[in-house]
């Protein structure tokens, strides 16, 4: 297994017949040049209304490609606008999840975007990722469901492909939790963790104080709290919704930017995903430097064993963690 490539490729769009959606699922596939035995990153991004598509998060996208991963970025809908009288907004939701799910399905496809790619990728080893409403899409596929105004669960998304979960800035509980804002505009936003059991790493702004929430950024820790398989909460400090620039190079709509943010979180989440999908490259968690850090890191106790490639091991918490 080969790592830590200097150059990458990337192809878009690679488009994905998906006639249930309306309009066909366009897909951006970034890898390594060279490399055997790749795992594989599906990146949801977040709301398309605030810029996010298939081509963002590249701070994070060159990071997990330059480390050896494969990250595929579908453009959800919301990234190519909808008009307001579409009806596809009331279930965007779970049009969403449905474009993550057609990716895994369709991945010998999109890998055959870059010729040879598909001999060099191990596809069994899968996570997903996501940001702020791609964090909720991505959770889906790792256990979490949607509660209804009557109280009934949506039906589960849960996908046995997947091994492992980076959830960057997930929303809390809904309810009395939510702004009267939220509660009428997105009422979808009311998630059940009880069957998110999948391992995964929650990643939350210190400083997010989201208009969606009354409780101030303790909201985006619920699930490190709720989810039995969010084994590890990073809180960066000082970070807002968008986690000192992770959406954007030089983005004039960043208002946190922090280059050291963003190299402890890069750091963090591919520390995470190589320990859970049994690539022993680096350490979790990462330990401190000398001096002031950035975040800090806490992971449940009891959590599952290392011999379990697709397990986090068991970490004392809290840990500091900074971006060294």
């Amino acid at each position: 297994m080969s790592f830590l490539t200097a150059q990458t490729i990337s192809v878009r769009p690679i488009s994905l017949g998906a006639p249930e959606r309306g309009t066909p699922l366009l897909v951006h596939l970034t890898a390594p040049s060279t490399g055997t035995d790749l795992p594989v990153i599906v990146f949801s991004h977040g709301y398309g209304v605030f810029g996010a598509s298939m081509d963002t998060y590249l701070p994070l996208v060159d990071h997990w490609t330059r480390q050896g991963f494969v990250v595929i970025q579908p453009n959800h809908l919301d990234a190519q606008g909808l008009a307001a009288e579409d009806p596809r907004n009331a279930v965007l939701w779970e049009i969403r999840i449905r474009d993550l799910r057609h990716v895994i399905d369709q991945l010998d496809a999109v890998l055959a975007a870059i010729p040879g790619l598909p001999e060099r990728t191990d596809a069994t080893r899968l996570a997903v990722a996501g940001h702020s409403y791609g964090a909720s899409t991505a959770s889906a596929l790792v256990g979490a469901r949607v509660v209804g105004d009557d109280g009934a669960l949506s039906a589960s998304a849960k996908d046995g492909r997947v091994g492992a979960a980076v959830l960057l800035a997930l929303t809390g509980t809904g309810g009395e939790d939510l702004s009267p804002f939220a509660r009428e505009n997105f009422p979808f936003m009311s998630p059940d963790f009880s069957d998110l059991t999948t391992p995964s790493l929650a990643i939350a702004g210190g400083a997010d104080d989201s208009p969606l929430s009354l409780r101030g950024p303790d909201w985006f820790t619920d699930g490190f709290r709720l989810a039995p398989g969010v084994t590890d909460l990073l809180t960066v400090h000082g970070a807002e919704h968008s986690l000192g620039g992770i959406n954007a190079y030089d983005d004039t709509h960043t208002t946190d930017e922090s280059p050291a943010s963003v190299e402890l979180i890069r750091r963090a989440s591919t520390a995470y995903l190589r320990s859970v999908l049994g690539i022993d490259q680096e350490a979790w968690p990462l330990s401190a430097p000398r001096g002031a850090s950035s975040g800090a890191s806490e992971s449940k106790q009891g959590a599952t064993s290392r011999s379990d490639p697709r397990a986090t091991p068991g970490l004392p918490g809290p840990v500091r963690a900074g971006p060294g």
